[in-house]
């Protein structure tokens, strides 16, 4: 089933809105026409299988016939993986398997070894809530990863609860047994050179727990994407 998305303010009752990309991919990459199905999702968790009823230059109009259940289900262990800016592809990467593992939503943190400015990071949201939304659809997801507006790790752990922060060191904490989430974390990780002395100590005074994992060395973006698969696994749906 060819998937769309559509944003729950272009939803009435009986028909659904698609904007001027979602209809070019349907009319020039698909070249779908009327009276073909297709699913809609709306970015909150519903999907509905739909019937193409026009198609015009910049928009679509589709008929919701029912709602169906999304391909991929959410977990209902709400993970937020604030991972420290990457260079290039390596963030697209993390994004991308990100929203395949089921994350909630991803916040963007700068660190003292991040090398990427924080501006330069904020340039990028566009291309990353994009990279978001594809992996939605091949995925089969129907609830849009959030990604959150770039943040300084001070800033970050200054929000930090006991219990529900966690920040993976390659060096300074305990067991990954030695703690249990409720139905939600943050987990947090460092850039490629690791964690500088000083966040790891604002980590601990602010009541942030830091696990470290065997003796793997792993690169960065590797970690993010393993941990939160082992996260999912112990705590979530992946099971």
């Amino acid at each position: 089933m060819r998937r769309f998305y559509s944003p729950p303010d272009n939803f009435s009752s009986t028909v659904v809105l698609l904007d001027a990309d979602e209809t070019r991919h349907l009319r020039d990459v698909l070249r779908l026409k009327i009276g073909d199905e297709v699913s809609v999702f709306d970015g909150e968790g519903r999907e509905f299988l739909s019937s193409v009823t026009e198609i015009s230059k910049k928009t679509s109009h589709l008929t919701l016939v029912k709602e169906i259940a999304p391909g991929s289900p959410e977990s209902g262990f709400e993970i937020t993986l604030a991972a420290t800016i990457l260079n290039g592809e390596k963030y697209d990467l993390i994004i991308q398997k990100a929203v395949e593992l089921g994350v909630s939503a991803l916040m963007p943190i700068h660190t003292v070894r991040c090398d990427v400015k924080l501006k330069d990071a904020e340039k990028r949201m566009l291309r990353w809530r994009r990279i978001a939304l594809e992996a939605t659809k091949q995925s089969g997801r129907a609830k849009l990863m959030r990604i959150e507006e770039p943040t300084l790790f001070p800033d970050l752990i200054a929000d930090a609860k006991n219990g529900e922060f966690v920040l993976f060191s390659e060096r300074g904490g305990t067991d990954f047994a030695s703690f249990t989430p409720g139905k939600k974390m943050t987990a947090i990780f460092g850039p490629k050179g690791g964690w500088d002395d000083l966040e790891l100590d604002a980590g601990r005074s602010g009541g942030t727990s830091i696990v470290t994992l065997g003796g793997r060395t792993m690169r960065a973006e590797t970690a993010a994407i393993a941990i939160t698969a082992i996260l999912q696994h112990r705590f979530g749906d992946l099971n």
